[in-house]
C-alpha cells in the first residue's frame, strides 16, 4: 500500500471516530489550559499522517490510533507532573531564600487582635 492509501485509512478513521476518540481522551485526562482534548487528538493525527509512509500496511487502524493516543496522554501527564514538581521546588527555594534575607516571619496575632477579629466576624451580616 502507498502512503496515500494509508493516509486515507487514517483520515477516514479520524473522521468517523472523532467523537469516540474525544470521549476516550476525556475519560483519561482532564482538559486544562495547557492541553485541550482536541489538541491531543490532533497532535496524534498529525504525527500519524506524517509517518504514514513508514507503515508497510496498517491492518489495525483502531489499535494504532488508540495506542498512539494512550502514549500521548502518558507524555502529557508526565510533563505536568514534572512541571508541578519543579514549581513546588522553586517555591520552596524562594521561601528559604527570603528567610535567609529577612529571617523567619512571625505571623502570629496578639490575643487582643484575635478577640477583635472574632467579634468583627460574628457581627457581620449573613448576606
Amino acid at each position: 500500500m502507498t502512503s496515500e492509501q494509508e493516509n486515507k485509512k487514517i483520515e477516514y478513521f479520524f473522521g468517523s471516530e472523532y467523537s469516540s476518540l474525544r470521549a476516550f481522551v476525556s475519560s483519561r485526562i482532564r482538559a486544562s489550559k495547557e492541553w485541550d482534548l482536541d489538541d491531543i487528538i490532533q497532535d496524534v493525527a498529525l504525527k500519524l499522517f506524517s509517518r504514514a509512509d513508514r507503515f508497510l500496511a496498517i491492518n489495525n487502524v483502531l489499535g494504532l490510533v488508540y495506542h498512539s493516543i494512550k502514549n500521548k496522554i502518558i507524555d502529557v501527564v508526565r510533563k505536568r507532573r514534572n512541571s508541578n514538581s519543579n514549581e513546588d521546588e522553586n517555591e520552596i527555594k524562594l521561601i528559604e531564600f527570603t528567610e535567609l534575607l529577612y529571617g523567619k516571619s512571625d505571623n502570629s496575632y496578639s490575643e487582643r487582635m484575635k478577640d477583635a477579629l472574632k467579634k468583627a466576624i460574628i457581627e457581620l451580616k449573613p448576606s
